[in-house]
């Protein structure tokens, strides 16, 4: 495969694992966050400088952004939880724009330059070609696959579904609400560290630039114009967004503009996206799988 190829693959395998993150916090848990650029942010920045400072290997830095990340989203999502819907909304926006300068302004973080020279991850002294990396990445999605499947199919799942149904009901029902949460603000922001640690490491160079505002509407967007609240629609929604910019370079920078409105014109008039639960497509698809099944029954 050419290098081209291999460094949109992986692109697009880091934004599959972003999208799925989100998912389970806006998705599944019903919480509209629209500042998940920020813990994407704090796994490149905790995985970067623990690489580039303290000279930690990449297989020791990737956990730790994933911990890390994880407390800095329990942390972030306690005061989340005293809001609700637009207000949740303002609350984790502003939350983007607070990490994001404190990148960006304190010296500490490296400033407006950033973090340059972040190694790229090593197998018994040889660095790891672009291919491996790739490889590497695509075991990370399916990890996040798994631990998605296993939350959808879980009594967490249930509860966190039940939240985004009616909070009051669930409340009524003996849900805890602040406990699943949390747990949903937990598992989205550590594995959007992940994808953080590996973007750093890819990458290697980050800066405060790399996770603001609109990299979170590009997020959400992935996520909204697949379908959420499904595994399916974050990663089609990933896939085809991320080939998207490469086809259409000559409008790269209204990007952002264009996502803007796309999102609106969905919640207009697809709210499930292409391939949510309730969707124009899927509705078709399970349409025409029972006509072939009539049909089959018929025949025989």
């Amino acid at each position: 495969m050419s290098a081209y190829f291999v460094t949109v693959a992986i692109t697009i395998g880091i934004y599959v694992i972003l999208a799925i993150s989100l998912n389970i916090i806006t998705g599944y848990a019903g919480q509209i966050s629209l500042g998940h650029a920020a813990f994407f942010g704090i796994g490149a920045y905790a995985s970067g400088m623990l690489a580039t400072r303290v000279g930690a290997p990449f297989f020791l830095c990737l956990p730790f952004a994933v911990v890390v990340t994880g407390i800095v989203g329990a942390i972030l999502g306690i005061p989340c939880l005293r809001v609700k819907e637009d207000f949740l909304a303002i609350t984790t926006m502003g939350i983007n724009f607070v990490v994001q300068a404190i990148f960006l302004y304190v010296p500490f973080f490296g400033g407006a330059l950033g973090i340059s020279n972040i190694p790229v991850p090593s197998i018994h002294g040889a660095e790891m070609t672009k291919s491996a990396y790739l490889i590497m990445v695509v075991l990370f999605v399916l990890l996040a696959v798994v631990v998605d499947g296993w939350l959808t199919r879980s009594w967490t799942g249930l509860a966190l579904a039940s939240i985004r149904e009616d909070e009051t009901a669930a409340e009524m029902s003996g849900v805890n609400l602040t406990r699943f949460k949390v747990i949903a603000f937990v598992l989205g922001s550590a594995m959007a560290g992940l994808a953080g640690g590996l973007y750093a490491h890819f990458m290697s160079f980050i800066s405060a630039a790399d996770f603001g505002f609109p990299e979170s509407i590009v997020i959400l967007s992935m996520v909204v114009f697949g379908g959420i609240g499904t595994l399916r629609g974050p990663i089609i929604g990933a896939i085809i967004l991320g080939i998207a910019p490469e086809l259409f370079r000559p409008i790269l920078d209204y990007r952002t503009l264009l996502y803007g409105a796309m999102l609106v014109a969905l919640m207009r008039f697809q709210p499930q996206g292409l391939l949510g639960i309730d969707s124009f497509l899927t509705r078709n698809f399970r349409r025409l799988w029972k006509q072939e099944a009539s049909i089959d029954e018929a025949s025989a």
